[in-house]
């Protein structure tokens, strides 16, 4: 591995990088809106983000990607890769955390709200103030894992051209004739990408924890 290689190789991990943190952000808030909108049991809306929910956990997140890259066009959208990319991977995982939020707030203590509503407390306060901080506590793991599942999802953007850690790894093997290195040297990389998250969830509960005591 030579160190235009290694150069390389990082370029393409920072593409990854950005675009799935990017997708994740998103998709944190948007899951978040989508459970507090199911959880208000509005019937047709209820309905509406039960499919978006079932259809995009159901779909391979390479087919999305395809659909959005060839579909996007003829209904007038003009995305790039990028766009496309992010919007693809926000969808999927917006998905997954609406389900781990909706989760966290059916199983949220009911006498805890009932509480907080006795003594006063707007509901909008309430979960500002009582239910947010508590739902992000014991979600956190599944939001973590959610964040990592997409990570190591992102190389089928690399099926529309975009230049990410997968694509390049390819393109070192085709030049080279040498898949291995490239190959362990990337693995290598989302190792270290991925350790970092999970250093990250644990030092983010045990502040979580000291708050909520």
């Amino acid at each position: 591995m030579t160190e235009k290689a290694w150069m390389l190789l990082l370029e393409g991990a920072w593409v990854t990088l950005w675009i799935s943190g990017l997708a994740s952000a998103m998709g944190l808030v948007i899951g978040l809106a989508i459970a507090l909108l199911r959880t208000a049991r509005i019937p047709v809306v209820d309905q509406i983000l039960a499919v978006y929910v079932s259809l995009a956990r159901a779909t391979p997140l390479v087919t999305l990607v395809l659909f959005l890259f060839l579909a996007a066009p003829t209904l007038g959208l003009s995305l790039d890769r990028y766009a496309v990319a992010i919007v693809a991977l926000t969808i999927n995982t917006s998905a997954f955390n609406a389900e781990i939020w909706r989760t966290a707030f059916l199983n949220f203590p009911r006498d805890q709200q009932e509480a907080a509503l006795a003594s006063g407390m707007t509901p909008a306060t309430m979960f500002a103030n009582i239910m947010l901080p508590q739902m992000i506590i014991t979600s956190l793991p599944g939001l973590v894992n959610e964040m990592t599942f997409l990570l190591k999802s992102s190389p089928a953007i690399a099926i529309i051209g975009l230049v990410d850690l997968t694509r390049v790894t390819n393109r070192i093997s085709a030049v080279t004739y040498e898949p291995l290195p490239p190959i362990l040297a990337a693995a290598l990389i989302y190792m270290v990408i991925i350790s970092v998250l999970l250093k990250l969830q644990s030092l983010a509960e045990k502040m979580a924890g000291r708050l909520a005591m």
